[in-house]
Parts: structure tokens; sequence; C-alpha cells
């Protein structure tokens, strides 16, 4: 008979071999699929000729956030090796739902992305639209925070951009792609940072955060933030001014056509004033003005724009607006008083009548 020291030697022999392999048991179903996919010259040709790589680099897989994953996961109906038919398309709504038990973000991003334009598209059955994996990846997708991610703020323009190629040239050379990617300002805005992340909408949507009766609350998330603005020195009076203008004024009460801050500065090709690209230099001012204004010559240009009649740097207008400021308050009182003298008149002759 074994002795119950021997018995129990054996049993932590077993445990510490079993601890120092669980590594390669976890990696057990990876390296079956790596038999074919690990091959790097491992691809499909289709009759068209288009070559799609099925080579997967298990070092890309082990970096991202999908690490403790294996295939089967996501590929859940690769069942057989080798497969009887090819794999569908990887579901991402599996885990990515609020309330998932594995371990995925608690968000409902998903059902964002169902109602946005990208996946109206999708439903619509147009096969170019995106979905996850064009923009997050899909073996080497990484965290949202690392740089090195597809949507992280550094690179999510560039992602994008592999659809958008034409708005991404203009954005790259924008005042807000020359302060991302030039001068590396982490709070100069991307893509996202106007249409949104998953539920982005075509801005003839009501909903879109780039409708035009929105697109002043949008850049003033940024252009009104003194946190933001005060930073680098960028005049804080353009919202306020704007507000206080015809056209912001219009807008407040629903106006669709009436400038916004889009229609003068540009939407993706924002420039600096100085710039001579810039629709608001000073020489383009007349024909940015004339695609509402027909007719503008550059007296338009002489004329100070966002000016706030608070401050005396506006010149007449400030005092114009002192004037008809206090000539209202003047107004005003001179008419209750007027009311008040009325009224008493009135008290009088009735109380002359009763005596």
């Amino acid at each position: 008979m074994l002795s119950l020291g021997r018995i129990s030697r054996s049993l932590i022999i077993i445990l510490i071999l079993l601890l120092t392999n669980s590594y390669s048991w976890a990696l057990l179903p990876i390296q079956k699929c790596l038999i074919c996919h690990g091959k790097r010259d491992f691809k499909k040709t289709y009759p068209d000729g288009k070559v799609k790589p099925l080579y997967v680099d298990p070092l890309i897989i082990e970096k991202s956030v999908h690490s403790k994953k294996i295939c089967t996961d996501c590929h859940f109906d690769a069942v057989e090796i080798p497969h009887s038919k090819t794999p569908e398309r990887v579901q991402c709504t599996r885990c990515h739902y609020k309330g998932n038990p594995e371990g995925a973000p608690q968000s409902d991003a998903y059902l964002e992305y169902r109602e946005s334009i990208h996946g109206r598209a999708v439903t619509a059955g147009n096969a170019a639209a995106p979905v996850c994996q064009d923009c997050h990846g899909t073996h080497d997708i990484l965290h949202t925070k690392n740089p090195l991610s597809r949507v992280s703020h550094g690179r999510v323009a560039e992602t994008c951009g592999r659809c958008h190629m034409s708005i991404f040239a203009q954005y790259r050379k924008s005042i807000h792609g020359v302060a991302l990617y030039e001068r590396k300002i982490p709070e100069s805005p991307d893509c996202t940072s106007c249409h949104g992340e998953h539920g982005i909408r075509s801005p003839k949507d009501p909903t879109s955060p780039v409708y035009p009766t929105k697109v002043t609350k949008t850049c003033s998330s940024c252009h009104e933030e003194e946190g933001i603005v005060g930073k680098y020195g960028i005049r804080t009076e353009q919202v306020e001014t704007y507000k206080e203008s015809f056209h912001g004024i219009a807008i407040r009460y629903g106006a669709r056509t009436v400038a916004n801050c889009a229609s003068c500065h540009g939407v993706h090709d924002i420039r600096p004033p100085e710039d001579p690209l810039s629709s608001v230099y000073i020489k383009n001012i007349p024909q940015t003005c004339g695609k509402c204004h027909p007719g503008a010559n550059i007296n338009y240009a002489r004329g100070k724009i966002h000016v706030n009649p608070k401050k005396k740097e506006s010149g007449i207008v400030y005092w114009v607006s002192l004037f008809f400021k206090y000539f209202t308050f003047t107004v005003i009182l001179s008419l209750i008083a007027h009311i008040f003298l009325d009224l008493y008149r009135r008290v009088q002759e009735l109380r002359e009548k009763r005596t």
C-alpha cells in the first residue's frame, strides 16, 4: 500500500505539472487553428483573382484586448478542421452588449451603430459600408487609449480616411489637423469630436451634431471651453458674439438656412484667418458672404467680425449699443412714470366727484 506521504507528494507533483503546463493547455485550441493559419503564405484566391490572406500572427492576438480569448470564442461556427464551409463574419454583438457576462465593455454601442448612417447602410445591403472590424481591427484590436489603436485620438482620422480619403486630405491640412498631427495638441478635434462615434448620422439628420442648427453647439463645445481655448490663447468671444448676432438669434429660433460656423469658416478645411486659402481670409470674405448675400463686395471685408457690443474696442457699435441701452431704459421709465401720474390724476378726479 502507498503511504499517505507518498500520495501527498504525488498529488503535489501533479498539481505543479498542471500549473506549469496551464499556458500550453490554454493555447491548445489556438495551436490547432495555427496548423493552417500559422503559415505565412496561407491564403485564399477567389475566382475573380482577389487574394485574401488567412495568416494570423499569434503575437498580435497576444497584444490585443482579446488576448485571453480563443479563436472559437469569436469564430463560433468553426467547429471542424478543415472547415466544411467558410466561417461567417464575426458578430461582435455576441459579447459586446450591456449586461454581458464576458467582461466586455458594458455599452449599448451596437444599438447606436445600428441606427447610424453606417449601420443603416449595412442593413440596406451596402457591402462597402463599415462594420466593427473595419474601424477597430480584427485580431489586432487595441484599447482606445492605446496610441497604436486604430480608433485612438491620434489615429481615428486616418481610419475614417481609408473610406473618406478626400475629406481626410482636407482635414489633414486644416487648422485642426495641423494642431493634432504636427503640433501634437491632444485637445484638437478629430472626426469623432464632431460627428460622434458609433452613432454617426447624416448631416441632413436633425439628430446629427453637425445638422445646420446644431453646428454652433458642436463647435462651442471646444471654442467656448475656457480650459481649451484659454490654454492656447484662442479668442473666446466667437461663440458669444455669434449668439448675439442676427445669424445666431435666427438659428436659436430654428432657422436652418441662416449662416452657422461652418458656413463661413468651412467644414473639414478650416484654416486660420491669416491663411490665404482660408474662407475668412480678408480677400475671400466677399466670396464667402456672397454665397448667401449676392452682390457682396469688398465692403463686407471692411467691417469687424464677431463684434462684442459690450466692449469699447467695438467702436461705434459699442456707443450705439450703449445709447440704445440707456435710451430704452429711459423710455420705459418715462412710460411707467406717465402711467403712474395718469392713474394719480384719475384717482383725484374720482375723489372730487364723490365730494
